[in-house]
């Protein structure tokens, strides 16, 4: 029986449009998916929810590296722009 091992994240922003600018700067990556990974991300008003599953645990640890860095990628560039 394999267990599948998770992480969960859950970021509030200070406004709804920064939250969603997020969650579209990381649709092509959502669906461009990982190996041995399934990755679910939503918006609820100012709050973006982050879920990723691996049957792995690098390959866990390789996804939540990948989409925090990304993350923080789109946060920097929407504080330059």
């Amino acid at each position: 029986m394999v267990f599948m091992k998770k992480a969960s994240f859950e970021f509030v922003f200070d406004s709804e449009e920064e939250a969603k600018i997020v969650l579209e700067s990381l649709n092509p990556e959502v669906n461009n998916k990982m190996p041995k990974t399934d990755v679910n991300i939503s918006v609820s008003k100012k709050k973006l929810s982050l879920e990723i599953e691996s049957d792995d645990i690098s390959s866990l640890r390789a996804a939540c590296n990948s989409y925090l860095r990304w993350i923080n990628t789109a946060l920097a560039v929407k504080k330059t722009v």
